[in-house]
């Protein structure tokens, strides 16, 4: 099958808000495309092309290609991971484009995601907010058999769903104020269902919310794009969760 690609290319990493400054949108046509290949396959074989004709190939992020690490995210016709719903790009396959299909294709751009370079973006932002209390320290107590801690379905249910965000940012790409809301949400919504949680429960939601505030993310405005993009199809309820388990923390600090 035939695309034509329209890829943004930056040589360098972002030095300002305005991306148009930073780089531009490229043309290529590619022609031998299979159907069965997967979208970064697709850019691997655009490379080799881009390699053996003496030019600088694309650059972009990967790791798995299994829909496990999330950092493969690329916006692909507008939409964070592509059409496919519940599929990270690496997951998804050329059969999802007509053939002579123009795509276009860019980095997921935010003020917290500064582009380094083409396709890929500095994601340092989330591991920042993970770092600020995203775990369960050392000493919270010494473990217990993880059999002898019982643990009601639901609540487990409800800490395995938030469990599951890889962190690929496609929820901040998708939202007209780059909020990380529903990816604080799912940190926070995790360990509060566990009993395991509890004793940092408070310091929890304190800090991962500030920390998200000082990596200059935006707020939600309840539009679910975040929701409807995610590859791992993590319910927006995880916002309700973090912004109850927030007013909680606030009220008992004072």
């Amino acid at each position: 099958m035939k695309v034509i690609l329209h890829i943004w290319r930056q040589a360098k990493a972002s030095t300002n808000s305005d991306f148009k400054q930073d780089g531009k949108m490229v043309r290529y046509e590619l022609n031998n495309a299979s159907p069965d290949m997967s979208f970064l396959e697709m850019l691997d074989v655009l490379n080799e092309q881009l390699i053996t004709k003496g030019e600088e190939p694309v650059a972009f992020d990967h790791d798995c290609r299994e829909g496990v690490c999330g950092s493969c995210g690329v916006v692909i016709d507008g939409v964070p991971h592509g059409p496919e719903s519940g599929t990270t790009t690496c997951q998804l396959h050329m059969r999802s484009f007509k053939d002579g299909a123009e795509i276009y294709i860019e980095p997921m751009r935010a003020k917290a995601f500064p582009v380094t370079k083409d396709l890929i973006v500095d994601r340092g932002s989330f591991d920042r907010i993970v770092q600020s209390g995203a775990f369960i320290s050392v000493n919270t107590g010494a473990p217990q058999d993880a059999n002898a801690i019982l643990i009601p379905k639901p609540d487990a249910d409800r800490a395995f769903d938030a469990a599951t965000c890889i962190g690929c940012g496609a929820c901040v790409a998708a939202c007209k104020n780059a909020s990380a809301m529903l990816f604080v949400g799912a940190k926070v919504s995790h360990f509060k269902h566990l009993p395991q949680g509890q004793v940092e429960r408070d310091s929890r939601a304190r800090n991962l919310v500030s920390a998200m505030d000082e990596e200059g993310f935006g707020n939600c405005t309840n539009q679910n794009e975040c929701e409807a993009v995610c590859p791992k199809e993590i319910s927006v309820r995880v916002i309700a969760d973090m912004n109850r388990e927030y007013l909680r923390a606030k009220v008992l600090e004072e």
